[in-house]
């Protein structure tokens, strides 16, 4: 591990822990808060979306899991907060492995792949609707009781660092996984399966750990939103919103590199709040500019915001896959 290589990962998180001491508003924290949980799922989406090309339409399958799981572990267990986070997020890869061996398995890829993501996100959000265990339709209220071994803080500022720290535990995998050889296949993989596969490449066993992990990131940023709201209902979580944004953050921001969903969240939620400053809380109306914006990103700026920056002339060792198509 060089150092170097995660020097630009340092300094945005240091730039961004700062934040809170800049602009201690709740209405700041709450817009940072909530962009940090979408670059979690990005992230995740990102990894599977943007670095393997398996485009998923319903991340919110992982999600929602997440949510649910920590939220059933704390409400109907009444188990700890932190252990339910980690078998959430178990709990989401476990469902990431099985929505990925059975479509992998049975060859999808492309478009098929994308419907049976978002019939699986239907499925999941169909089930918690009429569940009677999980609330129905009506959702759950999470008790509160504030207590950093409960995952639940007064402040928000802390829930902003340990979002902060989430992401920025996403940026090394990403960066770490970019400079890796599972990282060299997943771009193999991504660019041609059939040449990856004459190249002696375990398809199926790389696109499985791509989902695996994808699943699992995507699941701990359900696990952090609903910490932070205390609410939770099938809609919220398992609703298509979600699987829009963090596919949408990926894509304005630049696919397959590491900073994408970062930029790209933060990039489509000012659009959005900006929007709603000016016409007002109009429903949907975040949905119809995300739309706008994925047309004008595939027709204007198909490689994200980070191909507008200027690239650097990459000094890499031969040794070591240069896999991004930007930092």
């Amino acid at each position: 591990m060089k150092i170097k290589h995660y020097l630009s990962i340092f300094i945005v998180v240091a730039l961004l822990a700062l934040a809170p001491l800049l602009a201690n508003s709740n209405v700041v924290l709450n817009f940072l808060i909530y962009t940090l949980i979408v670059t979690l799922g990005a992230q995740g989406w990102n990894l599977l979306g943007g670095m393997a090309g398996q485009n998923s339409f319903g991340h919110a399958a992982f999600f929602g899991t997440g949510a649910y799981v920590i939220s059933l572990w704390q409400i109907n267990l009444g188990l700890g907060a932190w252990t339910g986070f980690v078998v959430a997020v178990a709990a989401g890869a476990l469902v990431g492995w099985i929505v990925g061996f059975l479509s992998f398995r049975a060859g999808l890829r492309g478009s098929y792949f994308a419907l049976v993501t978002l019939a699986f996100a239907e499925v999941l959000r169909v089930l918690a609707n009429s569940a009677s265990f999980t609330g129905g339709a009506a959702g759950r209220l999470l008790p509160i009781n504030l207590g950093a071994e409960n995952f639940q803080f007064s402040d928000r500022t802390h829930y902003y660092w340990v979002a902060l720290a989430m992401v920025a535990v996403g940026l090394l995998l990403m960066r770490w996984i970019s400079l890796s050889r599972f990282g060299a296949r997943l771009v193999a993989v991504r660019e041609n399966e059939d040449a990856a596969r004459a190249l002696g490449i375990d398809v199926l066993r790389t696109k499985l750990g791509a989902i695996t992990i994808s699943a699992a990131m995507t699941a701990a940023a359900g696990c952090l939103y609903v910490q932070y709201f205390l609410y939770i209902d099938p809609i919220l979580v398992f609703g298509p919103k979600i699987s829009i944004e963090v596919l949408l953050a990926s894509m304005v921001g630049g696919l397959g590199t590491v900073f994408g969903p970062l930029v790209g969240t933060f990039a489509l939620h000012l659009l959005g709040e900006g929007a709603k400053l000016f016409t007002g809380e109009i429903p949907g109306i975040d949905l119809a500019i995300y739309g706008c914006v994925l047309i004008g990103a595939v027709c204007f700026l198909p490689q994200g915001l980070l191909s507008l920056l200027p690239r650097r002339a990459a000094r890499k060792p031969a040794a070591e896959p240069v896999l991004e198509k930007q930092s």
